[in-house]
């Protein structure tokens, strides 16, 4: 006998409880499904304990430089990972804590804690329960993906979420993978105070950013000593006593990077494998993203995929934003949609990169006749000011039509500052409504009218 429901949402990443508050809120009868931990990747080994990770290390690394500041600190700067993973340990448990909290207050929602299959396109087994809705949302992540890499069922290796329970120092950490994810961990690590090797397959890092931000930030991460290795185009890992070794390329003199702990970064997969997808016929591409349109629908009627697992954005942010584009279609009779969103987002190593809209190399693929403003951190007063004047700001205007296209601002507080060149965007105003701005000073936003006051012509 089955459970009959209105709505049934299936995980409780970003996007699920705030779509189930709103749900049972207008009086729908909801069951929200989750298997592990309340709050999703986010709140329990993504944003949350990482960027508490990235904070202790930034104290450890303001410590160290104390004395560029006339600040005397007595005796060496010890780290104690044990406390530092106990401090992040209790900021993430108490965000899981508070996402179940609040989706076991719901009224007319109901809590089932298990793995869930679908066994037709309105029906879903938890356990021993068989629910049943006219409306499921699927809302279910994704992992780390784990790359066919010769010798690496042979190796013990960590990802982002096995790194959560790491609470000692490792010797030598090499990371696999020069994106987000890996360039996080290994400065992290760094300060710490291990020695830290980053291996990317690709010539540069991060690789999706035009060349000079790559560049500006591998230079930061060597600064700070740690060994960048490119053009690893065949990866290989082995045992070597209680080394984990990495072979770099296939050539005769091959290189290889040896170390004592592996983590392995190099992109994420949905969790869409186990869910039984072909019982409903809910359609995914080759990657195993579930296919969605533009208002997050699938190919069948009454089943909509939001967060990581639809493939049309990976991060809390965009998650957040597909539960608002189906409650706005369902509830509000507001016909919002996927492509109302400007890309947005940031790199959280020190200092940060915030990122919007197009990149240069971007830009100048659509044609467009261009104009581009930038300016160095070191000329930057209040960068100066707290001696973090690594970087540069950069900002893309179509020369036709004023419009803002895209920016790039690798800098202190630069995941923040974005967003006074986001919302303008958003607004579809020309640059000259923040470019004629007065900004209060000394802020590292200030300088933003003064980037946009100077654009020059792209050939």
């Amino acid at each position: 006998m089955s459970q009959r429901f209105e709505a049934i949402i299936i995980g409780t990443g970003q996007a699920g409880p705030a779509l189930a508050a709103r749900l049972s809120g207008s009086g729908m009868k909801v069951a929200i499904i989750e298997r592990g931990r309340f709050g999703g990747t986010c709140v329990n080994t993504g944003c949350i304990p990482t960027k508490t990770l990235v904070a202790s290390a930034y104290a450890a690394r303001l410590a160290r430089r104390a004395a560029e500041y006339g600040v005397v600190i007595g005796g060496p700067i010890t780290i104690d990972m044990k406390q530092v993973k106990a401090r992040k340990d209790q900021i993430s448990e108490r965000s899981s804590s508070n996402v179940e909290k609040w989706v076991r207050g719901l009224a007319h929602c109901t809590v089932y804690q298990g793995h869930a299959r679908f066994e037709s396109a309105n029906t879903v087994r938890v356990g021993d329960e068989l629910l049943e809705a006219e409306r499921i949302f699927i809302n279910v992540g994704g992992r780390a993906l784990i790359p066919p890499m010769p010798g690496l069922d042979q190796v013990p290796y960590l990802t982002n979420s096995t790194m959560m329970d790491v609470d000692f120092l490792p010797e030598h950490l090499i990371v696999v993978g020069g994106s987000y994810i890996g360039l996080e961990f290994g400065q992290m690590y760094r300060r710490f105070g291990s020695r830290v090797t980053i291996v990317e397959r690709g010539p540069r890092l991060i690789q999706r950013e035009d060349e000079d931000v790559s560049q500006a930030v591998q230079e930061i991460l060597e600064a700070e000593g740690i060994d960048v290795q490119l053009d690893s185009n065949c990866l290989t890992a082995r045992r070597d006593g209680d080394k984990v070794v990495v072979g770099l390329d296939c050539s005769g003199g091959a290189r290889e990077a040896a170390g004592s702990h592996l983590l392995l970064a190099v992109g994420r997969v949905p969790n869409t494998d186990a869910l039984g997808l072909d019982k409903a016929g809910i359609a995914t591409n080759a990657h195993g993203y579930i296919e969605v349109d533009e208002q997050l629908r699938t190919n069948v009627p009454g089943i909509w995929a939001l967060g990581d697992c639809n493939g049309r954005g990976a991060f809390t942010h965009t998650s957040y934003n597909d539960y608002e584009i189906v409650a706005a279609n369902l509830l509000d009779n507001d016909p919002r949609k996927v492509s109302d969103r400007i890309p947005a987002y940031a790199l959280f190593i020190d200092p940060p990169l915030g990122r919007v809209g197009m990149t240069l190399n971007e830009a100048k693929q659509s044609g467009r006749k261009l104009l581009v403003g930038t300016r160095p951190m070191t000329r930057v007063g209040r960068a100066v000011e707290k001696g973090e004047s690594q970087g540069f700001m950069r900002a893309i205007v179509d020369a036709d039509t004023g419009a803002i296209l895209g920016a790039s601002i690798l800098g202190v507080t630069g995941d923040e500052v974005v967003h006074s060149l986001l919302d303008v965007m958003y607004a579809e105003m020309p640059y000259t409504t923040i470019s004629r701005a007065v900004h209060v000073h000394p802020t590292v936003t200030e300088l933003v009218p003064t980037m946009l006051q100077d654009l020059q012509p792209v050939a």
